[in-house]
């Protein structure tokens, strides 16, 4: 086996990326956004990408294109159909920038997307991160990308211990920037776009958080620390129980159920339907219909749905502490338009109220082994 690289060692970055770009056009995964050549397409994903599995996005990015296929569609669309597309995605602050940047876009620069990370900053909800990853995969610019996947491959790289601090961020978007093609004296047009979803590919298949799959790396002979890397202790969960209410009833063929929508200056998920909230009181002595567990940022929270056992038991609905003109009636047939906070959308379909749409994952390459 190779020992690690010399710590004080150079690294060779044009040989880095000769070696990365073998491994990437071998194994990378075969993925919806990927060789498009439509930036509102690139921009969407990443946009989507931003905290959540693939195997999540790849379901709604293909609804959210179906449903909104262009820029401008996406502008004309009303928010709450917006918010209802992007439903069980979560941080729906996102989808809120996007349908503004969208607005944007077609009322002040004619419908084109700007091309350049500097420009595309001056678009609602669009970061360094963003701006770096529309540019230099749908532009080619040479920019570097650096999410926690390309952060973590640079540390390891180069043998540093993770640093939540100025100098560490700055540390790990110099190593970045100086991997990344320069568009002057590289032969492909799109290279650092290339380039920058190999580095994220790297550490979402290979270089994991734990238990890295060091022996399939392409870059393993150049790495300082072939294994995991000194990280500072994460916050810890909180834990914090949640009740809700599932209220039906029958309008004739229609089936209804009970929701509360939350108002527009809340300060989580505005605008959005949930199960209504019960007090933890109410619930006392009550056996739930169903139990789970919903991760939102740094909480679990552990939720028990409690639904009316007959026509009779009346004291669980007066005890929804909403006001009444925040309580409505939904049809059951008309849930997947309404914008639903994602726990409402994983209790529904759970409980068999809202139909379960599967994701269609695409078909993956086999990857080839020397003979």
């Amino acid at each position: 086996m190779l020992s690690p690289a010399p710590k004080n060692a150079p690294l060779d970055a044009a040989l880095f990326r000769r070696k990365l770009s073998t491994w990437y056009r071998a194994h990378a995964r075969v993925l919806p956004w990927r060789n498009v050549t439509d930036p509102y397409r690139t921009w969407l994903s990443e946009v989507m990408l931003q905290q959540t599995r693939v195997a999540a996005v790849i379901e709604h990015y293909q609804h959210f294109l179906r449903r909104f296929p262009t820029i401008l569609a996406l502008a004309l669309a009303p928010e709450a159909e917006v918010l209802a597309s992007w439903s069980g995605l979560g941080y729906y602050r996102r989808a809120r920038m996007l349908h503004k940047a969208a607005k944007f876009v077609t009322e002040e620069l004619g419908g084109a997307l700007p091309s350049t990370s500097v420009e595309l900053r001056t678009l609602p909800g669009i970061g360094e991160y963003t701006s770096a990853a529309i540019a230099s995969i749908a532009f080619g610019e040479s920019i570097a990308v650096v999410d926690g996947n390309v952060e973590r491959v640079l540390l390891r790289l180069t043998g540093r211990p993770e640093k939540r601090d100025a100098s560490g961020r700055a540390f790990v978007q110099q190593q970045a920037s100086a991997l990344v093609p320069n568009r002057r004296i590289s032969k492909r047009a799109n290279a650092a776009g290339d380039h920058n979803q190999a580095m994220m590919e790297l550490g979402a298949t290979i270089c994991l958080p734990k238990a890295p799959l060091c022996l399939n790396c392409p870059v393993y002979s150049m790495c300082r620390t072939r294994g995991e890397h000194l990280t500072p202790p994460r916050k810890v969960q909180l834990s914090r129980p949640a009740a809700y209410l599932l209220s039906l009833r029958k309008r004739g063929t229609n089936t209804e159920v009970l929701l509360q929508l939350r108002t527009e200056d809340a300060s989580l998920m505005p605008g959005m339907y949930e199960l209504p909230p019960l007090p933890q009181d109410s619930v006392q002595g009550r056996e739930p219909m169903l139990r789970l567990r919903h991760a939102i940022t740094n909480t679990n929270y552990y939720v028990q749905v409690y639904a009316p056992s007959g026509p009779q038991d009346r004291g669980l609905r007066r005890s929804v502490p909403a006001a009444k003109n925040d309580l409505h009636w939904i049809q059951t047939n008309r849930l997947a338009t309404r914008p639903l906070t994602g726990l409402t959308r994983k209790v529904l379909q759970r409980l068999g109220v809202m139909t379960v749409h599967l994701p269609k994952l695409p078909a993956t390459k086999t990857p080839s082994h020397p003979a």
